[in-house]
């Protein structure tokens, strides 16, 4: 589903980057054994996690709830204690990941995985054998989305002017509106708990396109030039 509101045409697109946490990967393994760690139910976690999701607090918002007693840094720490380590399965991947960017690199265009992630997502990214040619995170570059320093960073890796370069996410606040703002073709993904929530928000016409899963992105991204969103023009 794209969202045309102008005459004008942005393309061809030359590299396309994927944020990773409900975009790439699904995260309710992940979630669910933290809940169990913690010691809550894992609706009770889940639902936690919502309402700081709708609040807009970050993610560790759900370990001070459960644990103010402890720094996030120290749970990690008893964590890796344990045993644990970040990382990631093959049965997190959604099932449209893999051969979304296999169709891509088989067509030429560059992929880039980079999202708000630890360091120790990239070796476990790769541990995945994802089909990328950059995977890179917020961590090892040194700075987090929505920061214009971070799609700077995508810029780079990608090596193509922004108006070249789709970047793909779940989320209006980290991936469309930034994306946008650096120039870039915003895709929107509708799933995962942001997806619903922010599909519902007024700024979701600031994609350029809509999605509910990756099985059409490659043809949609070469079969014709895409829209621009609202306001905007194509590049020159």
């Amino acid at each position: 589903m794209s969202d045309a509101a102008a005459d004008h045409a942005i393309g061809p697109i030359g590299a396309v980057c994927f944020d990773i946490g409900e975009t790439l990967i699904d995260e309710t393994r992940q979630w669910g054994e933290w809940a169990d760690f913690l010691g809550v139910p894992r609706l009770t976690l889940f639902a936690t996690l919502g309402m700081t999701m709708w609040r807009g607090q970050p993610h560790r918002r759900v370990f001070e709830m459960f644990r103010p007693d402890l720094e996030f840094a120290t749970v990690i720490q008893q964590r890796r204690a344990q045993g644990w380590r970040y990382d990631f399965a093959p049965a997190d991947l959604y099932p449209d990941a893999i051969p979304c960017l296999t169709a891509l690199r088989r067509r030429g265009i560059k992929v880039i995985v980079a999202g708000n992630q630890p360091i120790e997502a990239e070796a476990a990214l790769i541990r995945l054998g994802l089909p990328a040619d950059v995977i890179a995170s917020s961590a090892g570059w040194g700075v987090a989305k929505p920061a214009a320093g971070f799609f700077a960073k995508v810029i780079e890796a990608a090596g193509e002017p922004a108006h070249r370069i789709a970047y793909v996410g779940d989320r209006l606040d980290n991936d469309v509106l930034p994306a946008r703002a650096a120039g870039m073709v915003a895709v929107f993904l509708r799933r995962g708990p942001w997806g619903f929530m922010h599909a519902e928000q007024p700024e979701i016409d600031q994609a350029h396109l809509r999605l509910d899963s990756l099985d059409a992105l490659p043809e949609l991204l070469l079969s014709q030039p895409l829209p621009p969103a609202a306001g905007e023009v194509e590049p020159r």
